[in-house]
């Protein structure tokens, strides 16, 4: 499951100095010491409990909203720069209008999957989504759909106020439920040009399979295009993109259009 991190007992900091902080030190989440760093840098943030409300109303009074992105629930607190990004997550409960209006699918309740990046969480407010927490090694599968997968179970538990987790890029898998209410939660995600290569996964746990890819490309869907309009140089693109491609995703892909 996600390693759990004790920060220090964080005095409250703004937004600015959160961002000024984390571009002193950068973001390497393989490096103990930046992400410890990272951790209390967060957990801080995560203190100031009036940050995020004063940051909407800003938006909605003062100028027009950007931030909004991921879908219907992610808030873009800062855009990728010196090898991380921030974000804000809000989590509806069953009885919020949200979650009715949208269903839980909207906010990848129930969908199990991995990631392809490291990122730092931490429960801002209310009880917290929960998660049924898995592990696997990503090196040993191929990434085929229906694939066999040694998943571990490890537990279900939530993410709680002040709760900070380090969900391993294609190690940690989770399938979140929603919290009792409303929840929010803070994230410092680590931001990579080559993670976009790698694939992200969506699991069938009850049978322990990989049950399909959850980011494709646009190199992939440019290739499938290319191909499915009968073009020769993309055919001819695809039959030496699947035997030579650095990107695994990217062979699998050339190899099912070339046959």
């Amino acid at each position: 499951m996600p390693r759990e991190l004790k920060p220090t007992p964080p005095t409250p900091i703004s937004l600015q100095e959160c961002i000024a902080r984390l571009d002193r030190e950068g973001f390497d989440p393989r490096d103990d010491a930046s992400l410890l760093h990272a951790a209390d840098v967060l957990a801080a943030l995560a203190a100031n409990r009036t940050f995020l409300g004063d940051l909407l109303i800003e938006e909605l009074t003062e100028q027009p909203a950007e931030r909004t992105a991921y879908g219907p629930q992610a808030i873009m607190l800062s855009p990728p720069a010196n090898g991380y990004f921030l974000r804000a997550n809000i989590w509806p409960s069953p009885r919020d209008p949200a979650f009715q209006a949208g269903g839980a699918a909207s906010f990848v309740y129930g969908l199990p999957h991995d990631h392809n990046f490291d990122f730092l969480t931490v429960g801002y407010v209310g009880p917290g989504y929960v998660s049924d927490y898995y592990e696997y090694d990503y090196e040993t599968v191929a990434g085929e759909a229906g694939e066999a997968v040694d998943l571990r179970f490890v537990e279900r538990s939530a993410l709680s106020e002040g709760r900070v987790l380090h969900y391993r890029a294609h190690r940690d898998v989770h399938c979140q439920h929603p919290p009792e209410s409303l929840s929010v939660s803070l994230n410092i995600c680590a931001a990579n040009p080559a993670q976009g290569w790698f694939d992200q996964y969506r699991f069938d746990v009850e049978a322990g399979r990989i049950a399909g890819v959850l980011n494709p490309s646009a190199n992939e869907v440019m290739l499938r295009l290319g191909v499915a309009l009968e073009n020769d140089d993309a055919l001819a693109l695809a039959r030496d993109f699947a035997g030579s491609h650095p990107s695994a995703a990217m062979r699998r892909v050339a190899s099912s259009l070339v046959g």
